[in-house]
């Protein structure tokens, strides 16, 4: 045991003395800052001529004739001109559009353009055409559109949860936030830090100077060792990160790094913030150990970082699936039978539960998943440590996932 706990000493104490460490750690946060805010800046960027389009309406009926309402980046030209002799002109005018709209077939509206427009312009003028014609229709009714919109209601739905000490406000926009912010973090952080397990067992073993560590201690100590190391120093730099980012972006305000994913996460906790970080850290703990052991493994099969990529995708593949899987399906269903499938199995729950959480998951199906993870954990270091102990030594000879199985089913 005192073995194991030199090398983690040696190294945590190794990585985090250097100085890209302390550079990135420091670093990251203000870049972060200054991204969103270079990108709030150009997003509220109330000089950008270039960007403002200048739409030719031809509109026979002259149904929507002076009702189009010009926004900051659409102004509206109502011209008596013929529509052949605008589409020679627009030819010339980068950001000038013919908007035509035919006489008794409103609904096949059409734009001529140099080049494609945007989605929001798009929807701008079809959100503007449609409430122009619903309030002619409402006119030829013979209904009162004045009245109309003074009667107008806007209900907003709150939602709440009940639970044992009464009910709850929840508000789902954070809901959502923190779901997305831990998914990411977790997702990001196992593969940085599981490369750098990787990469340091790569750089040991091509140095020849693990010939000299094994001597003294059993491969599976030093896997051990430098695994729960390197988690450490993760550790360390992800609650850093977390706290400066939290820093940086108070100190520059409100429209700075509210974007960020680390800022996203903090703001998003609310009432259970004990528990769901709680779960964070147990899933960025556990998914760590887990694929930190097989990145280990990896590590010890070659003798170049270039040879990894054969092994890297299947043990990565589960990870990225449920990753996808989460901006694009979880989020909406976290209670199907599919999420909970994924919150279950090792390899996926890290990154799936994480997205489950913050809606609520029962006690038992957490208890399981947390169990399995444990136990995942404990059955991927012994096969990765039984791959470790022959790989670790083994030099100049192409590997395949034959010959992995054997190295597994060798004897001590």
């Amino acid at each position: 045991m005192n073995k194991v706990l030199l090398i983690i000493q040696r190294e945590y104490l190794t990585r985090v003395r250097k100085r890209s460490f302390i550079v990135m750690t420091l670093l990251v946060p203000t870049l972060f800052a200054l991204m969103y805010k270079v990108v709030a800046y150009i997003a509220d960027d109330k000089n950008d001529v270039k960007a403002t389009h200048i739409v030719h309406v031809v509109d026979s009926a002259r149904i929507y004739q002076e009702k189009l309402i010009d926004s900051r980046y659409i102004k509206f030209d109502y011209s008596s001109r013929t529509l052949t002799a605008l589409k020679t002109e627009v030819k010339e005018q980068e950001n000038d559009l013919v908007l035509y709209i035919p006489t008794h077939k409103p609904e096949v509206t059409q734009i001529f353009a140099k080049k494609k427009s945007t989605l929001s312009l798009s929807d701008n003028l079809e959100r503007q055409l449609n409430d122009i014609a619903s309030g002619s229709a409402l006119v030829k009714a013979g209904i009162d559109t004045a009245r109309l919109h003074r009667i107008k209601s806007n209900i907003v739905v709150n939602a709440n949860e009940i639970t044992e000490t009464g009910d709850q406000s929840t508000n789902m926009g954070a809901t959502y936030a923190l779901s997305f912010a831990g998914a990411i973090l977790i997702y990001m952080s196992l593969f940085i830090y599981g490369a750098q397990v990787m990469r340091g067992v790569i750089e040991e073993k091509t140095s020849r100077i693990i010939e000299v560590i094994v001597s003294s201690v059993k491969p599976f100590q030093l896997m051990t060792g430098k695994i729960v190391g390197v988690g450490l120093v993760g550790l360390t730099q992800f609650v850093l990160w977390i706290g400066l980012s939290a820093l940086v972006s108070y100190i520059a305000g409100q429209n700075t790094a509210q974007a960020s994913p680390a800022y996203t996460f903090i703001h998003s906790l609310g009432a259970n913030a004990g528990y769901e970080l709680g779960c964070f850290l147990f899933y960025w703990i556990s998914g760590f150990l887990l694929y930190s052991a097989l990145f280990a493994a990896v590590g010890s099969a070659v003798d170049s970082e270039t040879e990894t990529q054969q092994f890297m995708f299947p043990i990565t593949l589960p990870l990225l699936f449920t990753y996808i899987l989460s901006v694009s399906y979880l989020f909406q269903k976290p209670d199907s039978t599919l999420a909970f499938w994924l919150s279950i199995i090792p390899l996926t729950a890290p990154v799936a539960m994480m997205v489950r959480v913050p809606f609520g998951v029962p006690a038992w199906e957490l208890g399981l998943s947390m169990t399995l993870m444990i136990a995942g954990f404990v059955f991927t270091t012994w096969v990765a440590s039984r791959i470790y102990r022959v790989g670790i030594l083994m030099y100049g000879k192409k590997v395949n996932f034959k010959e992995l199985g054997k190295w597994f089913f060798y004897k001590e």
